[in-house]
């Protein structure tokens, strides 16, 4: 395998954040010596989330084997893991903002013979449902556990806690149809054919469509770590690297 200079783009600050997990973790367990320092691991770590190198690739690139490889990015992914945001937490934070935006993602995964339920009849294709809260100008604000893609959005909010969450806190949420009967302070269009509904309603979807659009915003921004795009692992891995690249862009962000 030939090796060649490459860039990871993201932010030093989530670099150095990410360095001061793993330092702190060996000075808690007494590690005496690791085959990559700290700083190296967190390079290798955020070149598997955000390139999307398979463990291979990377072994190559760092000069280590690829058991080393695996053990230091599934160190450093529960290490972050474990500092996501809760929902409680996000809603609390986000309850000064005029309102939120809430949408589902597919993180499409490989054909899994003994679980169906990872396939969304809306997809035809298996993957995991997470669900995703932004801002009104689309910034990421928090993602959910994964849950199998079949579990539609609203069973899936409401198994989060999200509607309750939100209306404890009081604050409007927008979201698509897929949330219709959710309840609560979500928000969504008028029900019905386009060519059914009144002027009125007409024109109150297309705003609600308007403001709702910028969470596909929050969408992009997950998906912008490639490694999310077609997660080559266990789907009981999924939640703990959605939550730990949450954290970095909180913390490359912030």
């Amino acid at each position: 395998m030939l090796v060649y200079p490459s860039g990871v783009d993201v932010a030093g600050s989530a670099l150095s954040f990410l360095t001061q997990q793993p330092r702190r973790h060996r000075r808690a367990i007494g590690s005496r010596w690791r085959r990559l320092a700290a700083g190296r691991q967190a390079l290798l770590t955020l070149a598997h989330l955000r390139v999307g190198h398979t463990y291979a690739q990377l072994a190559v690139g760092f000069g280590v084997g690829t058991t080393t490889a695996y053990r230091h990015v599934t160190e450093a992914v529960e290490l972050l893991a474990v500092l996501a945001p809760s929902l409680a937490d996000a809603a609390r934070a986000a309850s000064v903002k005029a309102y939120l935006l809430l949408d589902g993602t597919l993180l499409p995964i490989d054909c899994i013979a003994a679980d169906r339920r990872t396939t969304p009849g809306k997809h035809k294709k298996h993957g995991m449902n997470v669900q995703v809260l932004a801002d009104l100008f689309g910034r990421l604000l928090w993602a959910s556990p994964a849950l199998p893609g079949a579990v539609h959005d609203v069973r899936a909010a409401r198994e989060h806690g999200i509607v309750e969450a939100l209306a404890e806190t009081g604050i409007q949420c927008w979201a698509d149809k897929g949330y219709r009967g959710a309840g609560g302070t979500v928000r969504i269009p008028c029900w019905g054919r386009w060519e059914t509904l009144s002027a009125g309603q007409q024109a109150v979807n297309r705003s609600h469509t308007k403001i709702r659009a910028l969470v596909e915003k929050a969408v992009a921004t997950l998906k912008s770590w490639r490694l999310l795009r077609q997660p080559r692992c266990s789907t009981t891995r999924i939640t703990s690297l959605v939550q730990a690249v949450l954290v970095l862009h909180l913390a490359g962000s912030g």
